[in-house]
């Protein structure tokens, strides 16, 4: 998956227009990547025996990596595919963040005080982590729910509008693997996981240009990504449960995405 400007897309790459989080976005897919790793994971995955009614993937990773966008990108090849298109609905998490008018009231202890949770958005603790627990419970047990999303062009939360229905699903968050209260029973769900990173640097530049995107001086951006941003791609790097990874994708500062191994 490369961004829509990237001067020569590899060949078997194509142009998809999607929406993500809210936004309008063209992404340059890569065809193989998705055609011949993740769609046939999906499908091996959907057709062994399990006792929920839902087969689950989990697509993990830091903040800015693109979880979101290939997710959507899998699941329009999916719904393409020959011979037999796979049903695949992909969830995101960041609709389960407390609504703005909740964070901005609310604080979260520190060892050296509090700090206001919508100067953290993004952290573990601005998710409503019980309401997400209890909408992929639903999942399995094979209710169809409607799933909250969140909009980046409005920068907060709001509530779904079409059920899921879908028999497989691709769930994309940040914290999915966190080894933390709360958060550690939801890898049980977990049939596939699929672990997408890059080096921080790389997610610097793009968390930065995403504020900036969203209306942030860069300035302002910067220092957002000191106060909250780093600390939440350093989390995710050091607090996630990787022995349940399955597949690593790593993003490269082309946009190009490589098969590699946890280090």
């Amino acid at each position: 998956m490369t961004a829509a400007h990237t001067p020569q897309p590899e060949p078997g790459d194509r142009p998809v227009g999607m929406v993500v989080d809210g936004v309008e976005t063209q992404a340059q897919v890569d065809g193989r990547l998705v055609e011949e790793t993740l769609l046939p994971a999906l499908s091996a995955m959907a057709t062994r025996p399990r006792s929920r009614r839902r087969a689950f993937a989990f697509l993990v990773g830091p903040p800015g990596v693109g979880k979101s966008t290939l997710a959507a990108a899998v699941a329009h090849s999916a719904r393409r595919g020959q011979p037999e298109p796979l049903e695949v609905a992909a969830l995101g998490i960041d609709g389960f963040h407390h609504p703005n008018a909740y964070l901005s009231t609310h604080h979260l202890r520190t060892d050296t005080g509090s700090v206001r949770l919508s100067a953290v958005k993004g952290a573990p603790e601005t998710f409503d982590v019980a309401s997400l627990t209890q909408h992929v419970q639903a999942l399995a047990a094979g209710r169809d729910v409607v799933w909250p999303t969140y909009d980046r062009s409005i920068h907060d939360v709001v509530p779904g509008t079409e059920p899921v229905s879908a028999g497989v699903v691709l769930l994309e968050g940040n914290w999915l693997l966190l080894d933390e209260p709360g958060w550690r029973d939801l890898a049980t769900y977990a049939d596939y996981v699929i672990y997408l990173t890059a080096d921080p640097e790389l997610l610097r530049e793009r968390l930065i240009r995403r504020k900036v995107r969203g209306g942030l001086s860069p300035a302002a951006a910067a220092d957002f990504y000191e106060s909250s941003d780093r600390l939440n791609v350093e989390r995710v790097i050091a607090a996630s449960d990787l022995s349940k990874v399955d597949l690593v994708l790593n993003v490269q500062a082309d946009g190009t995405i490589n098969q590699g191994e946890l280090r």
